[in-house]
C-alpha cells in the first residue's frame, strides 16, 4: 500500500474543537479527507481510516452513541495533531446488518484503501467483515462494539469490548445467588446470542428448563414467552436486543405473565428505548450485566464532563470504546513507521499494553511518541478503562451490573476480570 493521491485540497485543514465536532457527524468526515500519506515524516498530511457503524437499523442506539464517542475523540486527536498532521474518518453504515456491513467495509478497504478500519457493532457484522474483506490482507480491524464469544477466535479481528463470556459468568452468578435453580433461556439467532448464550450454559449450575433461540424483527414474540411461562423457570434470561426484548416484555405483559419471574439480560438489552417502550413497572426488578467504562478514572470523568456539555446526556461505555478505538488507531498511526495496514498492525496492540508508561490521554502518549518513544513506551488506559490488548484480540473486561427500579436503570455494582 503506497502514497495516497491526494484527493481534495487544500491538504491540511485548520479547524477549531467545535467546528470539527459539527463536522464529525457529517457523512464520516469526507469533508476532511485531504491527502494520506506514509507516517513517519513531518508536514500537514491528513491520514484517513475507516470506520463502518449501525447508523440505521435495530443496533442504530449504538451508532448514536459511537457517533458521539468518534466526535470527541477526533477533536482530541486534531487538537494536538498526529504525525504532524490530522487525523480523518470515513464512515460506512452496516444498517445492522452482515450484507450491509460487508458492503461497507469493502467500499472503504478496496476503493477508498484504509488501512486501518473501526468496526463494527453487532458481532455478527464484525466476522462477516474480517471473513470477506479483512482477511488474508494486512487492513487492521477493531470493532467498537462487539462482544460476541466467537470473535477471540480471530486474532487478527481486535476488539475494544469485552468478550461476552465475561457477562456470561456474571450473570449465571448472580442468577444463582438470587437463589434461582432453574432458568428459560431465549437468545437472538446470530453470532451474538448464540456465543454468549453457549457460555451461560456452560457456566450455569442449575437447570435450564426453556433453551430456544429467536429470528430478529419480529412483530410479535408471543410464542416464546408462553413458552418461557410454561417452563416453570422462575428466571428468565434474555440475550437479545432491545426492539426484540421490549417487543417480548409487551407481549408477556399483555398475556399477564411475569408473576414471581425475575429477568436477566446481556448488555443489548438495555437501553431508553426499552425503557420508552414498555408499560411502566413490567421490568421492574430485571437484572442486567453491561460492559462497563472505568467511571472511577480521572479520564472517563473528563470525557464525562465534555460529553455531557457537548450532548446533554451522560455517555454510555459504548460511547467510551468508540473513542478510545479512534484514540488507540491515531496513537498507531504516530507510532507506526508507515501508513500501512503491516505498519499499523505491528503497533496498534503495543500502544496498549502494561509494558509501556501509563497515560491516560492522547496527547500524554502522543508526546511519548513524538518525543522518539516506541509503541512499547506507551501504556494508552482508556476511557474504558485499561485496554491491554491480548494474543486474541481481547482486552481486559470491566462490567457494571443494573437493576430496573421504578422503570429506571440504577447501578448496583461493578465487577472486573
Amino acid at each position: 500500500m503506497g502514497y495516497y493521491d491526494c484527493l481534495m485540497a487544500p491538504n491540511h485543514i485548520n479547524v477549531g474543537r467545535r467546528d470539527l465536532l459539527k463536522v464529525g457527524g457529517a457523512a464520516g468526515l469526507t469533508a476532511l479527507a485531504g491527502c494520506s500519506s506514509f507516517g513517519g515524516g513531518g508536514g500537514s498530511d491528513t491520514y484517513t481510516i475507516g470506520m463502518v457503524d449501525s447508523q440505521t437499523g435495530s443496533l442504530s442506539e449504538f451508532g448514536t452513541r459511537n457517533e458521539r464517542g468518534r466526535e470527541l475523540a477526533l477533536a482530541d486527536v486534531n487538537d494536538v495533531g498526529v504525525n504532524g498532521g490530522e487525523l480523518a474518518i470515513s464512515v460506512g453504515d452496516s444498517q445492522s446488518t452482515n450484507q450491509a456491513g460487508v458492503s461497507a467495509a469493502q467500499k472503504l478497504v478496496n476503493q477508498e484503501g484504509v488501512p486501518f478500519l473501526i468496526g463494527a457493532v453487532g458481532s455478527g457484522v464484525s466476522i462477516a467483515i474480517y471473513e470477506s474483506v479483512i482477511n488474508g490482507t494486512d487492513v487492521v480491524q477493531l470493532s467498537q462494539n462487539s462482544t460476541g464469544p466467537k470473535l477471540t477466535e480471530y486474532p487478527d479481528l481486535l476488539r475494544m469490548s469485552p468478550t461476552g463470556k465475561t457477562q456470561s459468568k456474571a450473570i449465571s452468578d448472580i442468577v444463582s445467588e438470587d437463589g434461582h435453580d432453574s432458568v428459560a433461556l431465549t437468545y437472538i439467532n446470530n453470532e451474538y446470542g448464540s456465543g454468549i448464550a453457549d457460555a451461560f450454559r456452560d457456566a450455569y449450575p442449575g437447570d435450564i428448563a426453556y433453551d430456544a433461540a429467536h429470528d430478529q424483527g419480529q412483530a410479535s414474540y408471543s410464542s416464546i414467552v408462553t413458552a418461557m411461562n410454561e417452563s416453570g423457570a422462575s428466571a428468565w434470561v434474555f440475550i437479545t436486543y432491545q426492539p426484540e426484548f421490549s417487543t417480548m416484555a409487551q407481549d408477556a405483559y399483555d398475556q399477564g405473565y411475569g408473576e414471581g419471574v425475575t429477568y436477566y439480560g446481556a448488555d443489548s438489552v438495555k437501553g431508553t428505548n426499552v425503557i420508552e417502550n414498555t408499560p411502566e413497572g413490567s421490568i421492574d426488578g430485571m437484572k442486567i450485566v453491561a460492559p462497563s467504562a472505568a467511571v472511577d478514572q480521572e479520564n472517563y470523568k473528563n470525557f464525562a464532563s465534555t460529553f455531557e456539555d457537548e450532548y446533554g446526556s451522560a455517555p454510555t461505555a459504548w460511547s467510551a470504546y468508540t473513542y478510545d478505538c479512534v484514540i488507540t488507531a491515531a496513537l498507531s498511526v504516530q507510532a507506526a513507521d508507515e501508513f500501512t495496514g503491516s505498519a499499523l498492525g505491528d503497533v496498534v496492540r503495543d500502544v496498549t499494553r502494561p509494558s509501556g508508561e501509563k497515560v491516560q490521554t492522547y496527547k500524554a502518549a502522543h508526546d511519548i511518541l513524538a518525543d522518539g518513544g516506541s509503541a512499547s513506551d506507551v501504556d494508552y488506559q482508556g476511557v474504558s478503562g485499561p485496554i491491554d490488548l491480548d494474543q486474541n484480540g481481547d482486552p481486559a473486561a470491566y462490567l457494571q451490573v443494573f437493576e430496573v427500579q421504578d422503570h429506571a436503570y440504577v447501578s448496583t455494582g461493578f465487577i472486573s476480570t
